[in-house]
C-alpha cells in the first residue's frame, strides 16, 4: 500500500488523485493525515483564475527526491458543475505528469480511468468535432499515446458500418439472458457463476422465474410497441443447462418477445467447452442462433488447470471442430493476456492456434484482478507478468490481429486491469457483434433477465442511464424476481415516458 500525504487541496478532489496514482501503483491510498508513516508528499498550488493553473510537488518524506509539474487551460465554462469537472481534468492531468517523472511510466490511456473510452470519441464527433480535432484533443487534454487515439479511430469507423443507426437505436431495446451456472468456477472470474453440479433443483426453481421474467418482459414490450435489436445469452455460461432446458428457454424467447424474427442478432456464450455436446449444438442450429462463443482463454494445459477450467487444449479444438462440422458459421474465441505462469511464448503460442482455426471474432482480454475472485483473495499463488510484458502482449495481439485480417471494433477497460491495458474486441469484417458495440456505447436500453443480470435503461433523446440489477444469487433470485419484475416495468416505463398502462 503507497500511502500519500495531500496538501493544499480540498477532499473533493481526492478520488481523482487517488485513480490517477492507482495507475503507477497496485494500492494507494491518500490522506491528510501523518498519523501513521506516508510514502510520498504531494503538494498542490492551484489559481482558479482564467487561465487556471495547477502546480504539483511530489517529494519523498525526507525530502531528498522532489519532482515538479505545471499545468494551466483557459476554462470557459460559468456553470459551477461543470467549472469544477474542468477543474478536476486540469488536477489530474497535472498529477500524471509529476507521476510520470518519477517513475519514468508512461500512461498510453493518459488520464482516462473509465471503462469506455470509445464514448469519448463518439460523443465528440456527435458534437461536430472532426476526425482529426478530436484526435488532437485526447493527445493535447488526455494525453493519450498514438497507439490508442489510432485503434479508438478504427474503432468507431467499424461501430458506425455495422450499425450506422446506433445514435438512433434509443426507441428499440436489446435483452440481455443471465444464466447463472458454470461446471466450475474460474479463478479469475467474478460473474454470476456457480457449479451447476448439486444445484438441479435450483436450476430448475431458477429457470421457472426466468420463464416468468420473458413472459413479462415480452408483453411489456408488444404493448408498448418496443422491437429488440439483439439477443444475447451469457452467465455463467447457459450450456451448462441440459438440451431440454435449453430448448424450452428459446421456445419461451419465441413465444414472448415481439418481434423475434426480426432480432438482428442472436448470441448464445457457449464458453466453457465442456458444456458442448452434439445435442446442444445441433439444438444452437436448428434455432438458427447466428453466434456463439467457445473460449479458450489459453491453450497451455497447465494455465486451464491452475486457473479452474476442467477441461484440455484437446477438448476445445474437439468442440470447436464439431462446431463447424455441424454448421455453426459465427464464432468467437477469447484469449487472456497475463495469466500466471504465462510469458510472451505462450501467449505468442494461442496466438498461432487461433491463426489455424480461424474464428470470426476473437477478443482479447488483458487480466484484471477483480475484487471477489479466487485470484485475487490468493494472489501470492500467482505469478503473472510484469507491466512491459503485458505491454508487448497487447500490441503483438493488435499486430497479429491486423496480420490475420481482423478489424478491432469495440474495447473497454477493467479496474486492476494488468499495464493499465484493455480488452479488445477484433472481428473479421462484417462479423462483428452488434450487442457488443451495443453494450460499450449506451446508446440504447438493454433489459437484463435472469440472474445477475443488469438492466442498463437509456432514456431516449436525453441518454440519462438507469441501472437495475437482477440478484446475483439463484436463491436469491428465485425468492424475489416477481417484486424485481413489477419495479423494473415501472422504472422502464419512466424512462421512456410511458404513462402506466391498465
Amino acid at each position: 500500500m503507497q500511502r500519500i500525504y495531500l496538501k493544499g487541496i480540498h477532499k473533493d478532489f481526492y478520488r481523482e488523485i487517488e485513480l490517477i496514482a492507482s495507475l503507477f501503483f497496485e494500492e494507494v491510498k491518500v490522506t491528510d493525515s501523518l498519523a501513521e508513516p506516508v510514502d510520498a508528499v504531494l503538494q498542490f498550488s492551484i489559481k482558479e483564475a482564467n487561465p487556471a493553473s495547477v502546480t504539483v510537488l511530489l517529494s519523498e518524506p525526507s525530502g531528498e527526491q522532489t519532482w515538479q509539474a505545471f499545468h494551466q487551460q483557459e476554462i470557459q465554462e460559468t456553470d459551477v458543475k461543470a467549472y469544477r469537472k474542468r477543474l478536476k481534468k486540469l488536477i489530474s492531468y497535472t498529477v500524471l505528469q509529476v507521476f510520470q517523472q518519477a517513475t519514468g511510466i508512461i500512461q498510453s490511456w493518459g488520464i482516462l480511468t473509465g471503462v469506455r473510452p470509445t464514448k469519448l470519441l463518439h460523443s465528440m464527433l456527435l458534437k461536430g468535432s472532426k476526425a482529426t480535432e478530436a484526435a488532437q484533443v485526447l493527445q493535447r487534454e488526455y494525453l493519450l499515446q498514438p497507439e490508442k487515439i489510432e485503434i479508438l479511430q478504427e474503432i468507431i469507423e467499424r461501430q458506425l458500418t455495422m450499425l450506422p443507426d446506433l445514435y438512433s437505436l434509443d426507441r428499440e431495446v436489446s435483452l440481455y439472458i443471465g444464466i447463472p451456472f458454470c461446471p466450475t468456477k474460474c479463478a479469475y472470474c467474478t460473474f454470476p457463476a456457480y457449479a451447476i453440479q448439486g444445484r438441479n433443483g435450483s436450476v430448475e426453481e431458477f429457470l421457472a422465474g426466468l420463464h416468468e421474467e420473458i413472459a413479462a418482459i415480452g408483453n411489456w414490450l408488444k404493448e408498448r410497441n418496443l422491437p429488440v435489436t439483439t439477443i444475447y445469452y451469457g452467465g455463467g455460461t447457459p450450456t451448462s443447462i441440459s438440451a431440454t432446458q435449453m430448448d424450452a428457454l428459446f421456445t419461451q424467447m419465441k413465444r414472448y418477445i415481439p418481434t423475434y424474427n426480426q432480432v438482428r442478432e442472436i448470441t448464445v456464450e457457449a464458453g466453457r467447452p465442456d458444456t458442448l455436446e452434439p445435442e446442444k449444438l445441433a439444438l444452437l442450429k436448428q434455432w438458427q442462433i447466428g453466434r456463439i462463443s467457445i473460449n479458450p482463454q489459453s491453450f497451455k494445459e497447465e494455465t486451464l488447470k491452475l486457473i479452474g477450467r476442467h477441461h484440455t487444449v484437446r477438448e476445445t479444438l474437439e468442440k470447436y471442430q464439431l462446431a463447424r462440422e455441424m454448421g455453426i458459421s459465427n464464432i468467437n474465441m477469447d484469449l487472456i493476456i497475463g495469466l500466471p505462469n504465462e510469458s510472451m511464448e505462450e501467449f505468442q503460442n494461442s496466438l498461432e492456434v487461433i491463426q489455424e482455426l480461424k474464428p470470426e471474432s476473437l477478443t482479447v482480454h488483458t487480466l484484471s484482478f477483480k475484487r471477489g475472485s479466487i485470484m485475487t483473495q490468493n494472489k501470492e499463488k500467482y505469478r503473472v507478468a510484469k507491466r512491459d510484458e503485458i505491454e508487448e502482449m497487447v500490441r503483438m495481439a493488435r499486430v497479429w490481429a491486423k496480420q490475420a485480417g481482423y478489424v478491432p471494433y469495440y474495447l473497454y477497460r477493467q479496474k486492476n486491469i494488468l499495464g493499465n491495458q484493455e480488452n479488445v474486441g477484433y472481428a473479421f469484417p462484417g462479423q462483428e457483434s452488434l450487442y457488443n458495440i451495443i453494450i460499450m456505447e449506451e446508446k440504447q436500453t438493454i433489459i437484463g433477465l435472469g440472474c445477475g443480470a443488469v438492466s442498463k435503461m437509456v432514456a431516449p433523446q436525453t441518454g440519462k442511464i438507469k441501472r437495475w440489477p437482477n440478484p446475483k444469487e439463484p436463491q436469491a433470485y428465485i425468492n424475489t424476481y416477481q417484486q424485481h419484475i413489477h419495479g423494473k416495468l415501472q422504472t422502464l416505463d419512466e424512462m421512456f415516458g410511458f404513462s402506466i398502462l391498465a
